[in-house]
């Protein structure tokens, strides 16, 4: 069973994936903010990570940076408010491998995690 680590805060986004994600057969951990969400991918292995970047106590652009820093290379699907081509290239320059806005479609989302996944195994 392929691991997800979830690293939103709105409780509404945060039960929409994991129930979704649930059912197509992932094992979710949730993390509500940007410092237990860098805390629990630096500590536990993960598939991949859905990060957020408007985070209480750390956004989401550090949190990527950081991980990648220690050498974590987890892909990141950075899944976000921030819409605009700059938060793209900041994203991503962070060290996400993918961005998607929001409101997303969840199919577009499956598509792109078994992407990510099928580009990383």
């Amino acid at each position: 069973m392929k691991r997800i680590l979830i690293i939103e805060d709105e409780p509404g986004v945060q039960m929409t994936l994991e129930d979704r994600l649930v059912v197509e057969g992932y094992d979710v951990t949730i993390k509500g903010d940007g410092l237990q969400g860098e805390i629990e991918a630096l500590k536990k292995t993960y598939d991949i990570i859905l990060l957020d970047i408007m985070l209480p106590l750390r956004d989401g652009y550090a949190v990527c940076n950081n991980i990648r820093k220690a050498g974590v290379d987890t892909p990141v699907l950075m899944l976000t408010a921030r819409n605009t081509n700059m938060d793209t290239v900041i994203g991503l320059r962070q060290g996400a491998d993918d961005y998607l806005a929001k409101p997303f479609d969840m199919s577009v989302l499956l598509a792109r995690i078994e992407a990510l996944l099928r580009r990383s195994s």
